[in-house]
């Protein structure tokens, strides 16, 4: 059985849904403890919780310690088994964290594995179900993966109710080498039971900026009437993006304008990866024993990443600094 302090490095859920992921892909047993212990409320969350018991139902594990507000668990994992699952979060908890912790392992299963899944698709402190559709699974790709992901109702802060059908298929990743790419930058405004003018404030206020840097873009506006009230914006280009959550009583053009910011930052290191996917591939990377990436810093989440991957694979990854940018390899 493999030991995790749940508190080492960046000490949040990422350490949980690493640990979980790649239990269930080796075979390999869990104890994880001191979870989230430096968090305001130290423990699993509900949205943890569904994560973990997604991960046990897909591959027939035993979990124990599992429920709302526990700081230790042991999961203790079968074999990963392809077939139709649905899953309520029961909150606004993230669908595109809870995907985090399930596929790794889906990569690994007999046969299909398709999942509905409810829960929040644009939600503060995750990725938004379009960073996860546009530049995640994009970049997974080019590594061999094969994930597809329908949005069929957003999800908002608080009540949630969005709605994803996600399909993955048996596929092991294998090494790439990430370079920076061309294009123009893409993106999706959208908004849910407000004023269609909300997602078209946020799409122009990041299209000014967009362009005045010297960049085309193009964003794409949606407007519904979804079970939760609020709104967000997503930019991409590349293996990089931005995503900015709506919040009650910051102007759509703030909302817009910080995406647009965020994701400049990123362009302008004309690194091959923003900082939010390079903790992601290092599970990837690790599985496929080999690959590689720039990114312009290494950010708490990445380096625990790479802490938690190598306790459970047979890897190592090597740092180095190349110009003004980190180089991330697997050696």
């Amino acid at each position: 059985m493999i030991h995790i302090d749940g508190s080492h490095g960046e000490g949040g859920g990422q350490i949980l849904r690493t640990s979980v992921a790649l239990s269930a892909v080796t075979g390999e047993a869990v104890h994880i403890t001191d979870i989230r212990s430096n968090r305001p409320k130290p423990g699993l969350s509900a949205q943890h919780v569904k994560a973990i018991e997604t991960a046990a139902l897909i591959c027939g594990a035993t979990a124990e310690g599992v429920a709302i507000g526990s700081t230790s668990i042991t999961f203790s994992p079968q074999e990963v088994k392809g077939g139709y699952y649905n899953i309520d979060i029961g909150t606004a908890g993230s669908i595109a964290l809870l995907l985090q912790c399930i596929m790794p392992a889906a990569a690994y299963s007999d046969s299909y594995i398709e999942l509905n899944i409810v829960g929040g698709t644009d939600v503060s402190w995750a990725p938004s179900i379009d960073y996860l559709e546009n530049v995640t699974l994009k970049a997974l790709s080019k590594m061999g993966y094969r994930c597809k992901i329908d949005t069929r109702k957003r999800g908002y802060y608080p009540r949630g109710g969005g709605v994803v059908h996600a399909t993955i298929s048996p596929s092991k990743p294998k090494p790439h080498d990430f370079t920076e790419e061309d294009g123009n930058i893409l993106g999706i405004s959208h908004c849910s039971n407000l004023p269609e003018h909300v997602a078209k404030r946020q799409a122009d206020s990041a299209k000014d900026i967009i362009e005045k840097a010297g960049y085309n873009c193009e964003i794409i506006t949606e407007c519904a009437e979804y079970p939760s009230t609020g709104s967000g914006i997503t930019l991409y280009h590349g293996m990089k993006g931005a995503y900015v959550p709506g919040k009650r009583g910051l102007p759509a053009e703030k909302v817009g304008a910080k995406a647009a910011m965020e994701l400049l930052d990123e362009l302008i290191s004309h690194s091959s990866v923003d900082v939010h996917l390079a903790d992601q591939l290092i599970p990837y990377m690790g599985l496929a024993k080999g690959g590689s990436f720039t990114v312009r810093e290494i950010s708490s989440h990445t380096a625990t990443n790479i802490w938690v991957t190598e306790q459970f694979l047979d890897v190592k990854f090597r740092i180095q600094k190349k110009g003004n940018m980190m180089e991330i390899s697997v050696i």
